[in-house]
């Protein structure tokens, strides 16, 4: 499954408006005017009027058309809480992170007045394409939540499957990732993933299939689960890996992405709307795939 078909839907969707914090960066710029020649958003750009005149160059007939508006900004502060705003207003569908600390913007979102907080757990879902693979790998949580307890894993599931299902996978199967696969009481993580395994069975978490601890190879390889002797539903079959921490999931998201030069699209999931929030040193491509997701998940 590619990352251009994330495109394809968006486009087939109902007209979407990001509004962009802190929009002066020249890779967000290029992640916008791919999204508007893919024939697909609407921008809401808050940050530094002429900075962002000057980076749109030969494409500033953009904001004559009206697929951009420019709203100026004196400080990235002020930028995040314009976007946000204008989220919580019913002005844009989807928030994007631009030249602004994530804790700047994160500030703006969980503020209490005009903030996007739904009471649920915020937490980074990466949707990959990973080269010779047939089907896409999502990934959670590898940037929000540093030691999640069992609730909040139990919301980090939750959370990756509506992005599952919003772009196709109807059950998505859910690997709790540990270093081993079975219940080791001086291993938390394979105690969580039991526990996430009979939460599923019993109902408590729906619309997917939860089945673990599992490591990573017979998470997605069904070579290694048959070797192993594991009978899963989920075991060599994963659409959504949830690592056990953030350091876990920092470093299988960057393998994928510098080893096996995997494509990713990320949102923030949990809000009330979704959130790109993409590093600066991510290309203009992932951007745009990120934003594609979003825009397929506000559906």
């Amino acid at each position: 499954m590619k990352l251009e078909s994330l495109i394809t839907k968006a486009t087939q969707l109902a007209e979407a408006t990001v509004a962009v914090a802190a929009a002066e960066d020249s890779e967000v710029i290029k992640a916008v005017i791919q999204t508007l020649q893919s024939g697909f958003g609407q921008f809401l750009l808050y940050g530094d009027e002429p900075k962002i005149y000057d980076l749109l160059g030969e494409y500033a007939h953009y904001v004559e058309s009206g697929n951009i508006r420019i709203i100026h900004a004196d400080s990235k502060a002020e930028a995040a809480e314009l976007a946000v705003r204008a989220v919580h207003g019913n002005e844009a569908n989807v928030l994007m992170k631009g030249n602004v600390p994530t804790a700047t913007i994160l500030k703006a979102v969980l503020h209490k007045e005009y903030g996007l907080r739904t009471g649920n757990v915020l937490s980074h879902v990466a949707v990959f394409e990973v080269p010779n693979y047939d089907r896409y790998i999502i990934v959670t949580d590898a940037a929000m939540n540093i030691a999640p307890d069992l609730q909040q894993k139990a919301e980090i599931v939750a959370n990756a499957v509506k992005v599952a299902k919003a772009i196709g996978i109807e059950k998505p199967k859910v690997a709790p990732l540990a270093a081993v696969e079975v219940v080791n009481p001086a291993m938390p993580a394979t105690i969580d993933a039991a526990a996430l395994s009979l939460m599923s069975q019993r109902g408590q978490l729906t619309d997917c299939i939860v089945d673990g601890p599992l490591a990573l190879d017979n998470a997605v390889s069904i070579e290694s689960a048959q070797h192993k002797g594991i009978r899963s539903e989920v075991a060599g079959r994963a659409d959504i890996l949830l690592v056990p921490n953030i350091e876990t999931g920092n470093v299988l998201y960057k393998s994928l992405v510098y080893f096996a030069n995997a494509k990713v699209g990320a949102i923030i999931a949990g809000a009330k709307a979704p959130i790109v929030l993409t590093s600066r040193a991510d290309s203009a491509e992932s951007k745009l795939y990120s934003l594609a997701l979003a825009i397929c998940a506000t559906n």
